[in-house]
């Protein structure tokens, strides 16, 4: 694990090379939001690429840069496209840029995703905020000798999603006239898509969206001690639950489709951290 820490401050060194900006908000953009930085009062971009050791995303649609700026007075920093663990990375890689967002000085992570939904209630286009998760089915990232630099051996999850951040998304969405749907999410490994068998269970077991991300980069902020919140984007009703096969093109479409409305939701709840830095 030492290498581990030693890679990541590595990654820590080469980005403090490159820019000196120092985010209080992390934000991970998923599928559909990669032109969000639109948004953004722009200081500095850094490819991944150009970081040493950083992993690189391989994935359409997740393009590869810290994006660093301002939301009106708030400094934050961008995910533009997100390792996933099915591109063959090491879970340690996968959480990687989340860990390193916190060294920056990061104090609130943001996570977005596109999801399946499960719940009956959702449909293709609704936003899902995200009141807890089921981790069991990838590699958990804290296995292995704890980093104590970073966090406890054995940290608590009992409420790895704020609660103030959650009220204050709901009442932007409110405010804003936006619908919002609330649920657990479940990350499987992908990349392929769940059997209609894995989505019944996952039914079974409590959850109301499936997808590919999101956790285990919760658990590693959790780890460190961020406030964490989430909001999926439900791309598509999981296996078994449409007559039509799912494709990763009709996962970008929907995404698409709901992106200037996602936009929105999270450019208002993030102007209203204010209160929380």
């Amino acid at each position: 694990m030492g290498k581990v820490y030693d890679k990541l401050t590595g990654c820590l060194e080469s980005i403090r090379e490159k820019t000196d900006f120092q985010p209080k908000v992390a934000i991970v953009l998923g599928s559909g939001l990669g032109d969000y930085a639109s948004q953004i009062e722009i200081v500095d971009e850094v490819a991944y690429s150009e970081i040493e050791g950083f992993p690189v995303s391989t994935v359409p649609g997740h393009e590869g840069r810290f994006i660093f700026g301002y939301l009106e007075d708030i400094p934050v920093v961008c995910m533009k496209g997100r390792v996933h663990y099915y591109e063959g990375y090491d879970i340690s890689d996968v959480v990687l840029p989340t860990r390193l967002m916190k060294l920056m000085g990061a104090e609130i992570l943001f996570l977005t995703n596109a999801s399946g939904g499960i719940n009956t209630d959702f449909g293709a286009g609704d936003f899902m905020l995200i009141t807890d998760h089921i981790s069991s089915f990838a590699p958990n990232p804290l296995i292995g000798p704890n980093i104590d630099e970073l966090g406890t051996r054995f940290p608590d999850m009992s409420e790895v999603y704020d609660k103030d951040l959650q009220e204050i998304i709901r009442s932007t969405a409110h405010q804003n006239d936006i619908p919002l749907k609330e649920g657990v999410y479940l990350q499987f490994t992908g990349p392929s898509f769940e059997s209609p068998a894995e989505i019944r269970m996952a039914k079974t077991l409590g959850a109301d969206a499936v997808g590919m991300s999101t956790v285990v980069e919760a658990i590693a902020a959790n780890h460190m001690g961020m406030k964490i919140c989430g909001i999926s984007c439900v791309c598509n009703l999981a296996a078994g639950l449409s007559e039509n096969p799912l494709t990763h093109e009709e996962v970008q479409e929907a995404a698409n489709k709901a992106a200037p409305l996602f936009k929105k939701l999270l450019t208002e709840s993030v102007k209203n951290f204010q209160e929380l830095l």
